[in-house]
């Protein structure tokens, strides 16, 4: 089904088809009769009220998630926001975090899981994820297991080659941030600084 399709169908067509059940069942009803009290429409059983219920939830996390994101000023807000999630981790993860164009945060994808050492990563896959996300520019992010942020040789040659090509791709790397332990670096700084809660 293509977008245009879904826009010009009303809202009980649309619950009909997602829960494959006649369009005549919701034919008289609004969509917040449906939310309030699906369990109360004949023909609606105790697994599909369960569906709409679920649905409700998921539109209401929808709605709040605009008020919960989170903007980045700088390095610090990249390593106050991700430290946590990749403090405990084993392996290199990097994280491509996509920004809109008011350096608010759209998503944070893995993009890549490496060794102990080392995140493989290709410039293709950065930046298939920021056009998939419709970046306005993009920060990476991975962490040294070690603990200790300082670049590697290789950090330096793919963020070199990632700040190009995004010049290219009128997608800006705005930043590359190493994670270690309550320490981080930043390309863009060219400076380690700790973390303080």
């Amino acid at each position: 089904m293509r977008d245009g399709d879904m826009t010009t169908k009303r809202d009980g067509e649309l619950l009909a088809e997602l829960l494959d059940i006649p369009k005549t069942v919701f034919e008289t009803r609004t969509l917040r009769e449906i939310m309030m009290a699906p369990q109360a429409i004949k023909g609606i059983g105790e697994k599909r009220t369960k569906k709409i219920l679920m649905l409700k939830e998921l539109s209401r996390r929808w709605f709040m998630t605009p008020n919960l994101r989170q903007k980045i000023d700088g390095a610090e807000d990249v390593a106050r926001y991700l430290m946590p999630r990749l403090k405990d981790e084993n392996k290199e993860h990097l994280i491509l975090i996509v920004l809109n164009s008011k350096k608010f945060i759209v998503a944070t994808p893995i993009v890549s899981v490496g060794s102990l050492t080392s995140a493989v990563v290709h410039p293709r896959e950065i930046f298939r994820t920021a056009i998939y996300y419709s970046a306005a520019s993009v920060i990476l992010v991975h962490n040294h297991p070690s603990g200790e942020p300082d670049p590697s040789d290789a950090d330096k040659k793919i963020t070199k080659k990632l700040f190009q090509c995004g010049k290219i791709m009128q997608i800006p790397v705005l930043d590359h941030v190493i994670i270690g332990n309550l320490l981080f670096y930043s390309f863009k700084e060219d400076k380690i600084k700790s973390l303080k809660y």
